[in-house]
């Protein structure tokens, strides 16, 4: 089936093409830019052989029966409607169709929300748990990178009720390709380079994604504390969650719930006592991996939760929902063991 990426030269975009270049059922048929209109894509990214050239977004020859918008926020809501008028189906990699309240959007991303009809289409793509609902969908938001190791982590213990409802911290750190391509001070070598930063404490964006799940799940659950920090390496996002334990427990019962939880999940890896992820065990891979500890003393759970931002963080999770809305096998053409080092 053909397939269309629009925001191609970004680097989820690029990512993207790079997975659909050996998926045996999908076939990149064309690829858009609104800056790089007529511009051939090894141009912009020698390491690509095969010659595509940029289309404009506005162009009437968006080929395909999905449409991936690798975009910045703000885009995907224009451009979602009429990409569904005209027979696509969508999967969007920005952050405007995972709120549900249109409101909540504009205050976080300070953008004018989708339409209300819009957000009711959308299906969150947190695939582990979202199947059913993905297999339906003409349009699904992919989630957020860090949301999808904070919540991957998180839910079988807020499911279970396993955790004090107000006790949940994380500190979460990603690589710097999760700023994107473009240019600006914050993601400049001599700034970033032997230096950690946090980053808009408080007041992330992804933070009322999170929230938003988390509540579906277990409706007693209430504002978290996140903080985002910027690390010096180019991918990878550790999320390391902080919770009281809400009921008797210990690391073997708690293994034992990811387990299960997981156990029809391919690329969700839970690791056994005492052993715990780092994000070079995941690089260039569609796997969460996770690591649980359990400390009598404070009574408190940490899980740790690592993600190759621009894989299970945004395209390999799209392609992996793009398998799901089509009927193919969940793992087509994300199968590749995680590059070390």
């Amino acid at each position: 089936m053909k397939v269309s990426v629009i925001g191609a030269t970004g680097y989820g975009g690029i990512e993207l093409i790079r997975l659909l270049q050996h998926h045996p059922h999908m076939h990149v048929a064309s690829v858009h830019s609104s800056s790089q209109a007529g511009v051939s894509l090894h141009d912009v990214y020698p390491h690509i052989e095969e010659r595509f050239v940029l289309r404009d977004i506005r162009s009437d020859d968006i080929e395909g029966e999905l449409v991936f918008l690798a975009t910045p926020p703000g885009v995907s809501s224009e451009w979602t409607p009429k990409l569904l008028a005209a027979g696509h189906k969508v999967i969007d990699l920005s952050g405007d169709f995972r709120l549900r309240d249109g409101n909540v959007y504009a205050k976080w991303y300070k953008k004018t929300p989708p339409s209300e009809e819009m957000l009711k289409q959308a299906v969150y793509g947190l695939t582990e748990w979202n199947r059913e609902h993905i297999a339906k969908a003409n349009v699904v938001a992919n989630p957020g990178c860090y949301p999808t190791a904070t919540l991957l982590g998180l839910a079988p213990l807020v499911i279970q009720k396993w955790v004090v409802s107000d006790s949940i911290i994380v500190d979460a750190k990603s690589g710097v390709s999760g700023a994107g391509r473009g240019v600006s001070l914050g993601v400049h070598f001599a700034e970033t380079n032997e230096n950690v930063k946090i980053y808009k404490v408080n007041t992330h964006q992804h933070i009322p994604e999170i929230e938003q799940m988390l509540g579906d799940w277990n409706d007693q659950i209430g504002p978290i504390t996140f903080s985002t920090h910027l690390i010096p390496m180019t991918r990878g996002i550790m999320a390391t969650i902080y919770a009281e334990a809400a009921c008797i427990v210990s690391v073997d019962r708690i293994i034992e719930l990811y387990e299960e939880t997981y156990k029809h999940c391919p690329f969700v890896r839970v690791r056994e006592a005492g052993s715990f992820p780092c994000t070079k065990d995941v690089y260039g891979s569609n796997y969460c991996d996770i690591g649980i500890a359990y400390d009598e003393r404070t009574n408190r759970i940490t899980v740790v939760s690592v993600i190759d931002n621009l894989m299970k963080g945004a395209a390999g999770q799209a392609v992996q929902n793009a398998n799901v809305m089509f009927g193919f096998d969940e793992q087509t053409g994300l199968t590749a063991m995680p590059m070390y080092p």
